[in-house]
């Protein structure tokens, strides 16, 4: 039966590999950013995407409850559409027939923008668990193991505040200030305005302005900038050689730039 059911999770877990390689050429043409859930099982992962998306993926208290990796789009304070990302919660202690495949469904994470690693701060082993999970980050290469740098911005959520006692929660709230975590409960929705504002200045923050004039007639270019950027003004900018002018000032992130840069080659 035991043999059997891990049979069934190792071929389980590489059409998830293979499902999330195909989704990531997809979006690797998307000009959206990428906001990858990772956290301890039953960190509270799944009911924090719920709550951020309206979908109904499944928050149970069972390993590999979220097996597949779920992706919805959000709107963010600045930023128009994001991807979130949802991965199979970290355990320790993997079966060794299932290693290599349970970290292969986590390579969504190396592309992402932001990582928010959620922790279930109600769970006296939280420490040990997140030891866990930044392990696993630093054999996908996300984290550098000696010093727990990432290139990738990691932003800590500490869930389930509402099953703490009040000294705690106090405590833990203004530890959670000091280090820029953000305390809050998913189940509940205490402090997920917060957490939104506090990823939409995560992924603005390096946006600048930049002026572009474009003919009317650049349908295409024009509708990118209104569809991925921030307008900030614009204008008629007179005549050209393939007729009326209209000048932009947008606000656009690094990677935004990036993706314009290449429209117009």
């Amino acid at each position: 039966m035991i043999r059997q059911r891990m049979g069934r999770l190792r071929r389980e877990l590489e059409q998830v590999r293979k499902t999330r390689a195909l989704h990531r050429e997809r979006r690797g043409r998307a000009p959206w950013p990428v906001i990858a859930l990772v956290g301890y099982t039953n960190a509270g992962k799944s009911t924090l995407f719920n709550r951020l998306t309206g979908a109904d993926v499944m928050a149970e208290d069972l390993l590999f409850a979220t097996l597949d990796p779920t992706m919805r789009a959000i709107s963010l304070p600045g930023v128009e559409k994001a991807i979130l990302s949802d991965t199979v919660g970290f355990i320790s202690d993997l079966p060794t027939q299932l290693v290599a495949a349970f970290r292969a469904t986590l390579e969504e994470v190396t592309g992402a923008d932001i990582i928010c690693h959620v922790r279930d701060m109600s769970n006296p082993s939280h420490a040990a668990q997140k030891r866990q999970v930044m392990d696993v980050l630093a054999d996908l290469d996300v984290v550098e193991r000696e010093t727990g740098t990432s290139d990738i911005p990691i932003l800590e959520i500490w869930n389930k505040s509402d099953l703490l006692d009040a000294e705690t929660l106090s405590e833990l709230s203004d530890v959670a200030a000091g280090r820029e975590a953000v305390l809050m409960s998913a189940a509940t929705g205490e402090g997920i305005d917060t957490f939104v504002d506090r990823i939409g200045t995560m992924l603005t923050e390096k946006a600048r302005e930049v002026t572009v004039t474009l003919p009317v007639s650049d349908g295409r270019r024009i509708a990118w900038l209104h569809a991925h950027g921030d307008i900030v003004h614009e204008e008629e900018a007179g005549e050209g050689d393939n007729g009326p002018l209209r000048t932009f000032t947008v606000r656009l992130n690094p990677k935004e730039l990036g993706q314009y840069a290449s429209l117009e080659t």
